[in-house]
């Protein structure tokens, strides 16, 4: 994601700018196929590096000779065999990380003038009144090929990794295992098919549509109108760059606009933090795997979200929403849904409950947690390594880190059904067993989940719901010359100021709320297997919290500009019109009075004020 928001960087001001001076349709199409090509640069490491290798001491069978993951006595800790430095130097040398950093650099590049310059191309040949319906169908349909994507996130994240050449029946690990990886490259190589077969109609559109209703209008004002907008169009391309740098000092000087960019930094680096690290969330306070928690989120999630665009989309249009009041209803929506986000503060479960990191031996729950508890009496003179990550579930309702630490001698069975026996550290009236895996938490934390998905659907749909009459608000108050710098100027600073940091200071904090981190073959730290997820709670749910909150305060500020703002009653024309000029252009003034029954067209409004 980092590499991808680079390649859009470089190039997101540039091609809003240059973009409507030259075939934007063409552009999206070139677009498309960029991103394909990036899609399948980066599914490359996978078929150029060896098998993904698990940290584990478990022996995929239970009749080897190796019993190094169960309970034995009088033993060396050296029973795993050193690593070979020289394997490991040529794992950190690895420079498949390249594949990676090139292809999202091209992802990013190809993403780059989609959506500056096609909100541009519907807003300049679109009715304003029918602009708010047509966003809100296009955000929809992405919303909708987002759903498509969960869904194959979802089938890919339960395929693992290396299908095509490793026998799974033997495999320790399943997709509830923090361990697990999925097929990931599936995922990109179908990516890439979709975005070069999607670029192919972008060829055929034309350079321009007719102006939305005006099509039957032949007279000769309007032949002339549209020789004015080819003579117009023609001095543009003739003078490429010499109103750039007065564009973005107009742009920067509009308040209104650069109140909304502060707006929207901070609410998208709070909804950027909830969505990456929603199913991560999930993982750790529900107990679901990672391909439940991506479904779970989209199955709730998105349909909530293109219900709202729809119905914000077509309240617009049905009321002809002026921007005035399209701000009070962004604002009054928003904060409705501020305020139903914080009751998910008391949907929450109690840790996994982990021998030695979150609760006694006993099952007495720590209120701290110290790695000194790893070791109990029952499993000391085990040996037992404490720095390994092998879960087991024993028949008490109690995980253990390994089946060493649970004081297992013996195993029967092969893979993910393999079960340990004769555990002295599991005190329970059946038979001391255990099996791979962290246990369930059981049937009070489903119903939470449940409450939590419901919150957050209602959350999704109030939230797109405002973001339709919010969007409005950004594309009326700037110039229509000045539509597509300021659509990519507002991607950029989006990229720069919440895409690349809040996942990096976000990521950074939950850290410290990790319980045990993973160890690679060769030593190095890994990914975190167990967090603290009172801590984790309190730091995913509040940060968002604190950045959404701050947004309402630039909101307020806008507001207020708002009220200032009178429209007048002289001029012969729409409300939204006369709105969408005084928002334009603080500095000139209505002071003509439009006399006649002509009702004169959006460039004739525009020149006369």
């Amino acid at each position: 994601m980092f590499f991808q928001d680079q390649g859009n960087l470089m190039l997101i001001i540039p091609v809003s700018y240059f973009g409507t001076k030259l075939h934007r349709p063409i552009m999206i199409g070139v677009g498309c196929m960029f991103m394909g090509i990036g899609c399948f640069i980066i599914s490359l490491p996978h078929f150029l590096m060896g098998r993904y290798d698990y940290e584990t001491t478990i022996s995929p069978t239970s009749n080897l000779s190796s019993n190094s993951f169960l309970c034995v006595e009088n033993r060396s800790l050296t029973l795993k065999p050193m690593q070979d430095p020289a394997e490991c130097v040529e794992e950190i040398k690895s420079l498949m990380w390249i594949y990676v950093l090139v292809g999202n650099i091209i992802r990013g590049i190809g993403e780059t003038p989609i959506m500056p310059l096609g909100i541009s191309y519907i807003e300049d040949f679109a009715k304003s009144e029918n602009s708010p319906l047509y966003i809100g169908i296009l955000k929809t349909g992405m919303t909708i090929a987002t759903i498509i994507g969960i869904i194959l996130g979802s089938f890919c994240t339960n395929t693992y990794v290396d299908i095509e050449s490793v026998n799974t029946d033997v495999l320790t690990i399943s997709p509830n295992d923090t361990r697990w990886v999925g097929a990931w490259w599936i995922g990109y190589l179908v990516c890439a098919a979709a975005n070069i077969l999607t670029s192919i109609p972008f060829f055929f559109f034309p350079k321009t549509l007719p102006k939305e209703g005006f099509q039957d209008n032949v007279d000769g004002t309007e032949n002339a109108k549209g020789e004015k907008h080819r003579e117009k169009a023609k001095e543009e391309n003739q003078g490429i760059t010499k109103d750039f740098f007065s564009l973005m000092k107009s742009l920067s000087c509009n308040q209104i606009y650069m109140l909304f960019l502060l707006i929207s930094v901070l609410q998208l680096s709070a909804f950027f933090n909830m969505t990456n690290l929603g199913p991560k969330y999930l993982e750790q306070q529900y107990g679901k795997s990672s391909a439940d928690a991506i479904f779970l989120m989209g199955l709730h999630m998105l349909p909530s979200i293109c219900l709202g665009y729809l119905i914000g989309g077509l309240i617009m249009k049905k009321f002809k929403i002026t921007v005035k009041y399209a701000t009070y209803m962004a604002f009054w929506l928003s904060l409705s849904q501020y305020l139903l986000f914080l009751f998910n503060y008391v949907i929450t479960c109690d840790n996994f409950p982990v021998a030695g990191l979150t609760t006694s031996y006993e099952g007495v729950q720590y209120p701290q947690y110290w790695e000194n508890n790893v070791l109990d009496g029952c499993n000391t003179r085990c040996n037992c390594l404490t720095n390994t990550w092998d879960p087991v579930c024993g028949d008490n309702g109690l995980a253990y880190m390994s089946a060493c630490l649970a004081g297992c001698e013996k195993s029967v069975g092969t893979g993910v059904n393999m079960v340990f026996q004769n555990c002295r550290c599991i005190q329970s009236s059946v038979n001391s067993s255990a099996v791979l895996g962290l246990c369930n938490k059981g049937p009070d934390c489903d119903n939470m989940l449940k409450y939590f998905l419901i919150m957050f659907a209602v959350e999704a749909f109030v939230f797109s719901l405002s973001s339709i009459p919010g969007y409005m608000v950004l594309l009326r108050c700037i110039k229509s010359e000045e539509k597509s710098l300021g659509v990519g100027l507002h991607a950029f600073c989006i990229r720069i100021f919440a895409g690349i940091p809040s996942p990096i200071y976000f990521g950074a904090l939950l850290d410290r709320t990790c319980l045990h981190w993973g160890a690679l073959k060769c030593g190095e730290k890994a990914a975190c297997r167990m967090y603290d997820i009172n801590s984790l709670r309190h730091l995913y749910l509040g940060l968002c919290a604190v950045l959404r909150g701050s947004s309402f305060l630039p909101a307020f500020f806008i507001l207020k500009l708002m009220r200032k703002f009178q429209i007048p009653e002289d001029m012969d024309c729409s409300e939204t019109e006369l709105a969408e000029m005084k928002l334009i252009d603080k500095e000139s003034e209505c002071t003509d009075v439009h006399k006649g029954p002509k009702v004169k067209s959006d460039d004739e409004l525009k020149t006369q004020l």
